[in-house]
This record gives C-alpha cells, structure tokens and sequence, in this order.
C-alpha cells in the first residue's frame, strides 16, 4: 500500500515523501541523486550501495544515469534530480531519446528554484515545460505531475522498467532537514560497483 504524501504550504507534494515512495520496495533499483536536495532526499529515504548520490558535477545527473543503463542493461535506473539542475543539462535529454534505453526513468523534482544557491527563481517558474522539452526531443512517456494521485502510476512506470519515462514533478519550496550521504567520491563509486559487480569487483 502506498503512505500518503504530505502537502507543503504551496499546496504542492513535500519532495521526501515523494522520494520515499518512489523508493518503496525498490529492490535492485540503482539510484543517482542529482546535486543538493535530490541527493539528501535519496539518503533520508533510506541509504544503500545502490545509490549514487552527486555532491558535484551540476548538469550531469541524466547523463550519468544514461552511462549506467547502457552499461546495466538488466538493472532498472531512475535519476531523481531537481529543476535547476535539469535546465543544465537539457541536451541530455536528446541523447537519452536516441538511445532509448528501456531501463531508465528521470524524475525531476520541480521546486522552480535553485535550492543550492540562494532559491533564485528557475525558468520552470516562468513557464518553461521540461516535460513538453522531452517529449518534443523524443521520449514518449514524458509527463508532468502535479497531484499525489499520479504518483502511484510513476511508481508503478519506474519499476517496470519500460522506458525511457521522463517526469516533472511539481513539490514544495519548503527546505528539509539535511541527511548527508557519505561525502567520499570514491567510496561512493566503489561501493555501488561491488553491489552491481559482487565483492571482487575492486579486482576488475
């Protein structure tokens, strides 16, 4: 059964409620967590070796997550990043068009603000359709969701793994209290390669 997502004063969806439900009973699922919010809201929901969370490398979330599906091709992925951070790197999204891999969803959490520098306003703000923007570059499930009803079919979407799905989803401004994943690089890295790659993948 799915837990009720909360609703901040905007009336919009809290983004850890959100994160937690699309990571409920996630099993395999390998996770990248786009700079700032994304990354804190991967770890609150539960940290594990299949999460990559980025504390850099702003711009970079889909297209790290396209690497990984194309490498991975038997694991489900779903990049969980922010408005901001998907502006960046908007050119990804044709590149995952054309490539079409099956196993990876993009959600991006929708605030229309730069959580990281100061809540300055993101052109998503200004009406700027990053779900009509993936669509147009060839992603045929691309949807914009703005009601805590749709997220139960998200849900169910990412973990069939027959995409690729792209969704902008509408949350909350509010802050939440930081749950900081390890901040080692490496340790990141190495730890997700041994949990798709067994123990003796430092030996590869």
């Amino acid at each position: 059964m799915s837990a009720s997502i909360e609703t901040g004063k905007t009336g919009r969806m809290k983004r850890r409620p959100l994160v937690r439900e699309l990571l409920r009973d996630r099993g395999s699922l390998l996770v990248i967590g786009g700079l700032g919010a994304p990354a804190w809201d991967i770890t609150a929901a539960g940290d594990a070796p299949e999460n990559l969370p980025l504390w850099g490398g702003m711009g970079g979330a889909a297209m790290m997550g396209l690497g990984l599906a194309l490498a991975q091709p038997s694991r489900r992925v779903l990049v969980i990043t922010g408005d901001g951070e998907m502006l960046m790197g908007i050119g990804a999204l044709a590149t995952i068009a054309v490539q079409k891999p099956a196993n990876l969803s993009i959600v991006v959490q929708d605030n229309e603000r730069y959580g990281e520098t100061g809540m300055q306003e993101t052109h998503t703000r200004h009406g700027v359709d990053l779900a009509g923007m993936a669509r147009a570059a060839g992603i045929a499930d691309s949807r914009l969701v703005t009601d805590a009803k749709d997220v139960p079919a998200l849900r169910e979407a990412i973990h069939a793994g027959k995409g690729p799905l792209f969704a902008q989803v509408k949350i909350d401004d509010a802050p939440e209290p930081l749950v900081l994943p390890p901040r080692e690089a490496a340790i990141l890295q190495a730890r997700m390669r041994e949990a798709i790659l067994g123990p003796a993948a430092h030996l590869q």
